[in-house]
C-alpha cells in the first residue's frame, strides 16, 4: 500500500471516490493500515459517512480540502475513510462511543483512535477555521497530537452488552403520550425523523385493542409525514428527516430503508384505519422505489441529497418560476400547495400541501420539469439486509392492499437476492460495481429471515430457505447475547438494541425467529417488553411471542 498518497482513487465505495481528491491521504479500512499504525505508533484519524449525507459533502469541500489541515493530518495521523454502509460495525462501534461520551451523534462521525483501536476523542461536523465556539478540525487535532505524545490514558472501550429493563404493556402507551408532539405531530420537540419503528408497534397494538390514544398519535404523525416537507409530493418517497418540529423542510437524501419501512406502515395504516389516502401514500413509495431506486432486480441503497453541491437542488422551485410554468393554474395550486413569493428554504419553495385536493395533472407537469432538471447521484450499492426489508414490505403490503403484484415484486426480489448474496452457506452484506463486501452481518440475515417467513406463509417452496436462514441467524447468538459481527480486521461488535427510527438487528432476528417457529410448528417463550420508543420493533416481537399481536397472516396465495 502506499501510505503517503489519497488512495481513495482506487476505491470501489462511491461515498470513499467523493473524497478521492482530498489533500489528506485517506486509505481504506484494511489489517495492513491497523499493521502500520502500530509499526509507526502513529494514532488513526476515522472520518465515516455515507454517500447521501450532506453534512459530510459539506466537510470534504471544506476541512477535507484544506491544505494546511491536510498536512497535519498527514504528518501525525494515519487517517482511514470509512463508508458506514459497506461496515456497519465499525460505525456501530464508533457510534456507541461518541453517544456514551457526549449524548448524541450523527454523521459525518469523526474519531481520533490509537492503533490498537482505543477511541480517543470523537466528533461529528468541524469547520475549516474555528468559529461559533466550534474549534477547526486541525485544531481538535493538535490537542489530540498533543495528549497522545505526553503518554494519555485511553482506557479500552467496550460497547454496551446491556439489556433494556423490562417495561409492563400498560406503561408503554403512556410513556409515548408523554413525548409525543400534539401540535405538530410525531416525537420530541426538536427535528423529526419519521418514528418508523413507533409507527408499526402503535397500529399492530391498535389493530388488537382500541385506544383513543394510540389513534390521535398514529393519525397525526401520519398525517404530519404525508402532507408535509417529509413526502416527496410529486414523484413519491420520503425524505430522510425534517430539520424542523413542524416537519417543512428535510435533508433531501432518500434512503432506501426509510422507504421500505414507510410502505410497510402506510398500508398498514390502510389495513388498520380504512382510510384510502394512506393505501395511496403507500403506492406513492412504491412508485418511487421503482423509478429511483430499482435496478437489476434489486434497490440500490440511497440517493443524494445535493445536486451539483446544492441540498435539495432537484426539488426546489422559484416563486416566479412557477408563475411562469403554470400560468391560469398557479392559482389553484397556490390553494393546494404553500406558495409564497419569499419561499420557505433559502429563498426557494419547497412544496409542502395544504389539503388532499387532487391536482394531478399540475404535479405531473411539475414532475415532468423537474425530471428534465440535473438530477442528485444515486448510491449504486446493494445491501442485503435493506433488500429483504423492501420483501418484507412488499410482501405485507401485498396482503393489506390485496395487490398479487406487490408479491410477485417480493418473490421476484428474494430469488435475486439469495442468488447474488447467499454463498457457501453465509449471506454476504453489499455489492457494488459487481463486487461483494464479504463481512457478515446480523442485521441482514434477520431481515432475510423475517422476509423468508413471509414469503413461507403461502408458498411452501420457500420452507427450505427460510430454515436455512434460521440457522444462520442462530449462529450470530454467542454466549446468550447476540453479536453483530466479528470481522478479522476489527474487534466483536455487540448487536444493538436500539429501535429507533428503523427495527434493530436484534429486533429483527427475534421477530423472524418467532415467526419461523410458529410456521414450523416449534414452541416459542413468552417475552418481556422493553421501553417505548427506544425498543418498539422489539416489542412488536414480544407482542407475537406473548400471542397478542395479528402478525402472522398469511399473504395472498
Amino acid at each position: 500500500m502506499e501510505f503517503h498518497r489519497n488512495n481513495l482513487d482506487r476505491s470501489n465505495s462511491l461515498y470513499l471516490r467523493q473524497h478521492g481528491d482530498n489533500p489528506i491521504w485517506w486509505q481504506e479500512w484494511s489489517e495492513e493500515i491497523l499493521g502500520e499504525a502500530a509499526r509507526t505508533n502513529k494514532p488513526l484519524f476515522i472520518s465515516i459517512g455515507y454517500s447521501s449525507c450532506h453534512w459530510c459533502h459539506v466537510m470534504a469541500r471544506e476541512a477535507f480540502s484544506d491544505h494546511e489541515t491536510a498536512r497535519y493530518l498527514n504528518s501525525y495521523f494515519l487517517c482511514v475513510k470509512v463508508d458506514r454502509e459497506e461496515r456497519p460495525d465499525i460505525d456501530q462501534f464508533m457510534m456507541d462511543y461518541i453517544i456514551r461520551k457526549t449524548g448524541s451523534g450523527g454523521w459525518p462521525l469523526n474519531v481520533f483512535s490509537t492503533p490498537d483501536l482505543k477511541p480517543i476523542l470523537a466528533l461529528t461536523y468541524a469547520p475549516r477555521i474555528s468559529e461559533g465556539g466550534r474549534l477547526s478540525l486541525m485544531e481538535v487535532a493538535k490537542k489530540v497530537k498533543d495528549f497522545y505524545e505526553k503518554g494519555g490514558t485511553v482506557p479500552p472501550f467496550r460497547p454496551s452488552k446491556r439489556t433494556p429493563k423490562t417495561v409492563p404493556f400498560e406503561r408503554l402507551e403512556d410513556h409515548l403520550m408523554h413525548i409525543y408532539d400534539r401540535e405538530h405531530g410525531g416525537f420530541g420537540r426538536a427535528q423529526k425523523f419519521p418514528p418508523h419503528s413507533t409507527l408499526l408497534f402503535m397500529l399492530y397494538s391498535l389493530s388488537f385493542k382500541e385506544s383513543q390514544g394510540l389513534r390521535e398519535m398514529i393519525i397525526g404523525t401520519l398525517e404530519a409525514m404525508r402532507l408535509r416537507g417529509l413526502n416527496d409530493h410529486l414523484q413519491g418517497g420520503i425524505f430522510r428527516y425534517c430539520v424542523d418540529r413542524e416537519w417543512n423542510i428535510p435533508h433531501f437524501e432518500k434512503m432506501l430503508y426509510d422507504q421500505a419501512m414507510a410502505v410497510w406502515y402506510y398500508s398498514l395504516a390502510y389495513r388498520v384505519l380504512g382510510k384510502e389516502e394512506y393505501g395511496d401514500m403507500a403506492y406513492s413509495v412504491v412508485k418511487c422505489l421503482e423509478k429511483s431506486f430499482s435496478s437489476e432486480g434489486l434497490y440500490l441503497n440511497s440517493i443524494d441529497a445535493d445536486t451539483d453541491h446544492v441540498e435539495g437542488g432537484t426539488y426546489l422551485w422559484r416563486y416566479e418560476e412557477l408563475e411562469e410554468i403554470l400560468g391560469e393554474d398557479f392559482s389553484t395550486l397556490k390553494g393546494v400547495y404553500g406558495i409564497y413569493p419569499h419561499g420557505n428554504f433559502e429563498g426557494k419553495i419547497h412544496l409542502i400541501r395544504r389539503n388532499d385536493m387532487e391536482i394531478e395533472d399540475i404535479e405531473k407537469k411539475l414532475l415532468d420539469i423537474r425530471d428534465r432538471r440535473p438530477q442528485p447521484h444515486a448510491d449504486r450499492k446493494y445491501i442485503s439486509g435493506l433488500n429483504g426489508l423492501v420483501v418484507v414490505a412488499s410482501a405485507l403490503a401485498s396482503e393489506y392492499l390485496e395487490s398479487v403484484e406487490l408479491l410477485e415484486t417480493a418473490k421476484d426480489t428474494m430469488n435475486r437476492l439469495l442468488e447474488k448474496f447467499w454463498v457457501d452457506g453465509k449471506l454476504v452484506h453489499s455489492m457494488s460495481n459487481d463486487l461483494m463486501v464479504k463481512n457478515c452481518f446480523l442485521f441482514d440475515a434477520a431481515a432475510c429471515l423475517l422476509a423468508l417467513t413471509m414469503l413461507s406463509e403461502s408458498d411452501v417452496e420457500w420452507m427450505g430457505p427460510m430454515e436455512d436462514m434460521l440457522e444462520y441467524v442462530k449462529s450470530f447468538k454467542k454466549g446468550g447475547g447476540w453479536l453483530e459481527s466479528s470481522s478479522d480486521d476489527f474487534l466483536p461488535v455487540p448487536a444493538s438494541w436500539y429501535d429507533n427510527p428503523i427495527p434493530s438487528s436484534i429486533s429483527l432476528a427475534e421477530l423472524g425467529i418467532a415467526r419461523a417457529n410458529m410456521l414450523l410448528g416449534a414452541g416459542i417463550s413468552p417475552a418481556s417488553y422493553r421501553a417505548a420508543h427506544n425498543y418498539d420493533a422489539y416489542n412488536i416481537a414480544a407482542m407475537l411471542r406473548n400471542g397478542v399481536c395479528p402478525l402472522l397472516e398469511p399473504v395472498l396465495p
